[in-house]
């Protein structure tokens, strides 16, 4: 089966959209996606790159951008106004359920994903996210047991380093085998990829 490689965060808009779009663009070619979650301060750190939200002009365009695309593929979005959001506790959750509870792991994705940029909560509020984890299933006693799990750490800490290694630099990015695609807008070029493949 045909196979795409998704790396994340959820802290990125970007990544947002296109968890949808990406799931379109697998189901239309009949292909597996693997969904790869990681740290993108760590990518950021390690590549010397960083958020176009602390660029004053680029947040703002980004903005529009992000808006325009929402509009151009149906998929219903509002910025957080908490946002930015340190992801570390909400990836780790990710890993966790990935590791864990892979059954599970779509719903809680795009729980998570909607908590972010459909119905926007603040993640970095504890009695928030846990209130978000229980409508997802999940109690808060489990939530701190993966938290302190190193198993769990080790599992993003590997993705992360494995990102960087084959030359990503931001969220989000695919691979269909070794060919990098980074970014939203280069989405078109996964799909033409993939139908080389049929």
């Amino acid at each position: 089966m045909k196979q795409v490689e998704f790396y994340f965060d959820l802290g990125s808009p970007y990544s947002y959209v296109a968890f949808y779009q990406i799931q379109n663009i697998a189901n239309n070619n009949q292909a597996e996606i693997i969904w790869k979650p990681i740290l993108l301060g760590g990518v950021f750190k390690a590549t010397g790159n960083s958020s176009p939200m602390v660029v004053p002009a680029k947040a703002r365009y980004s903005m529009l951008d992000i808006t325009r695309w929402c509009k151009y593929l149906k998929i219903p979005m509002q910025m957080n106004p908490h946002f930015p959001i340190n992801t570390l506790t909400l990836m780790r959750i990710v890993a966790a359920v990935q590791i864990y509870h892979p059954e599970q792991f779509m719903h809680v994705l795009t729980g998570l994903f909607n908590a972010m940029f459909r119905e926007p909560k603040n993640l970095n509020d504890a009695e928030v996210l846990q209130q978000t984890m229980h409508q997802l299933g999940f109690e808060a006693e489990q939530i701190q047991t993966w938290l302190a799990d190193e198993n769990v750490k080790n599992h993003l800490k590997q993705l992360t380093e494995e990102a960087i290694e084959r030359g990503v630099f931001g969220a989000p990015t695919c691979f269909v085998d070794d060919e990098i695609f980074w970014g939203l807008d280069h989405l078109n070029f996964v799909e033409m990829a993939l139908k080389s493949k049929a």
